[in-house]
């Protein structure tokens, strides 16, 4: 069975940093490039960042770059973002997602909040 499970959401303050971690299982996760996305109250599902299956490549949203950071260990079959500085407009919920060709699976979310 196929999960993707993620963690590490929170409330925190502006100028802060929170790590997202998604755990993979039921699947073979060094094959798949893994992204995560987020959606914001009334908003479409964004792109946030994405990486290759072996990590060599990775690729951000414009509203994020320098900010965050992707990475994964294909050891643990996880994959994390690393955010930093921020921003009240980074509230949503963080989904990470898991492609191969037409394969995909996703998350089912974690609420980051980003709150004085």
């Amino acid at each position: 069975q196929v999960q993707l499970v993620e963690s590490g959401g929170g409330l925190v303050q502006p100028g802060e940093s929170l790590r997202l971690s998604c755990a993979a299982s039921g699947f073979t996760f060094s094959s798949y490039a893994m992204s995560w996305y987020r959606q914001a109250p009334g908003k479409e599902r964004e792109l946030v960042a994405t990486i290759t299956s072996a990590g060599g490549n990775t690729n951000y949203a414009d509203s994020v770059k320098g900010r965050f950071t992707i990475s994964r260990d294909n050891a643990k079959n996880t994959v994390y973002l690393q955010m930093n500085s921020l921003k009240p407009e980074d509230t949503a919920v963080y989904y990470c997602k898991a492609r191969s060709g037409w394969r995909q699976y996703w998350g089912q979310g974690t609420q980051v909040t980003v709150s004085s």
